[in-house]
């Protein structure tokens, strides 16, 4: 990703669904003004979600995902339904495709009861408008014969490219959020705070470029009219000493808790990145109940560290190497570790003893609350990088006495 492209972790996630031939190939390929996806008469045509990040007007930043058939059939058709579903775990506005010149099928309806379900903002979208007549455009525009179904929606045609522009429209008010209400770091500090960001260079560093969550601190200082001074871990005290005023607050990576907390003063607040963005995913009071969980380990149980990307893994990596090393001497137990990474997140969460989950920077809000949700549901324990590696250094009442919510949930454990 570059330096000057929106993060797809904060880009509108708006998600195409429907049945075989109802026309969403097509109707992407309207609404972005680009041939995203590849249209045919014949059914089935789109195998796999189709996903891509653009600037859609008047929404901004999006990821538009075109997907398969919701009434696929066979053994390759239940996967890539499937498929459809995962999708569902990210999607901040939902478009039913359906065809206008039909009635609301079953795996219509059942797709508007998974948008209920899951508390998707969805509308749908008549297609093949252009094969109607006026009146029968209104007859569209109504609910269903027993009230339980709102089929009300806009009437479209992608081949005529006519209600496009309203359609784009009516998914900009689902999606509009309060671009304010969210906050990394700006709401904790005042401007012309100096903060000290603590980025270690070493062997798991990218070559050229911070990871992402550090850019969105930077920004997000930034945006709160602070100063971000950002040090390597080694040059930390020199830094230190160098300013007449202690700083607002240091924020460091997670993997140099321990020796960062060494050389900060308990006056200083000091956190880390992963658990900034814990917070700023919604993780982060159910992170702090779950980290608990590692000190209940036993030998032979199994932990998953996953993570929300699919980033090389260097040779020092952290969730391969360093996390399970230190799970591993802190616990003094025999552990099993399995990973996950990107859009690979076991549905059934019942073999493992616990979840350890990278900060989230690369999924949306709504993809980590799913994560959540799945291991609430399943009674697994999850946590978050930053957070179980403070509480296993020791420092976790530290690292978090600036977040008030957190503070409640350590004074009752």
């Amino acid at each position: 990703m570059g330096m000057n492209e929106t993060p797809s972790g904060e880009r509108i996630h708006i998600g195409f669904f429907g049945r075989r031939n109802a026309g969403k190939s097509s109707l992407v390929n309207a609404v972005t003004g680009q041939d995203l996806a590849v249209v045919s008469d014949v059914r089935g045509t789109t195998t796999d979600p189709v996903t891509k990040a653009m600037e859609l007007l008047p929404m901004g930043p999006v990821v538009i995902i075109d997907t398969p058939g919701f009434d696929d059939e066979g053994s390759l058709g239940e996967l890539r339904i499937r498929k459809t579903r995962q999708v569902l775990n990210r999607t901040d506005v939902a478009v039913l495709v359906a065809d206008s010149t039909e009635e609301l099928k079953p795996c219509d309806k059942e797709l508007l009861e998974l948008f209920r379900k899951k508390e998707i903002p969805y509308l749908i979208a008549w297609n093949k408008c252009d094969l109607l007549d006026e009146n029968a455009e209104k007859k569209l525009l109504r609910t269903d014969s027993d009230g339980s179904i709102p089929t009300a929606g806009i009437c479209v045609s992608a081949l005529q490219k006519t209600g496009i522009q309203e359609l784009k429209e009516c998914i900009a008010h689902l999606g509009q959020e309060d671009s304010g209400k969210k906050a990394l770091v700006r709401d904790l500090i005042k401007p012309l705070d100096r903060i000290i960001l603590v980025i270690p260079i070493d062997k798991a560093a990218p070559k050229g470029r911070l990871i992402l969550p550090q850019q969105q601190v930077i920004r997000d200082i930034l945006d709160g009219g602070g100063a971000a001074v950002c040090v390597r871990d080694h040059e930390l005290a020199q830094n230190l000493q160098a300013f007449q005023e202690p700083p607002a607050m240091v924020i460091t990576d997670s993997q140099v808790f321990a020796q960062v907390s060494k050389v900060v003063s308990e006056e200083i607040p000091l956190t880390s990145f992963s658990i900034l963005m814990a917070r700023y995913k919604g993780l982060l009071e159910e992170a702090v109940q779950g980290v608990t969980a590692i000190d209940q380990l036993k030998d032979g149980d199994t932990v998953l560290i996953s993570e929300g990307c699919t980033h090389h893994r260097q040779c020092d990596d952290i969730g391969t190497v360093k996390l399970p090393r230190l799970l591993r001497s802190y616990t003094g137990k025999e552990l099993n570790i399995e990973t996950s990474s990107g859009m690979g997140f076991p549905e059934d969460l019942s073999p493992y003893a616990m979840v350890i989950h990278c900060g989230g920077c690369m999924l949306n809000e709504r993809e980590v609350r799913f994560r959540m949700k799945c291991a609430q549901d399943q009674g697994v324990p999850i946590t978050n990088y930053g957070i179980a590696i403070a509480h296993m250094r020791g420092i976790l009442k530290r690292s978090t006495q600036m977040l008030p919510q957190v503070r409640k949930i350590l004074e009752k454990q």
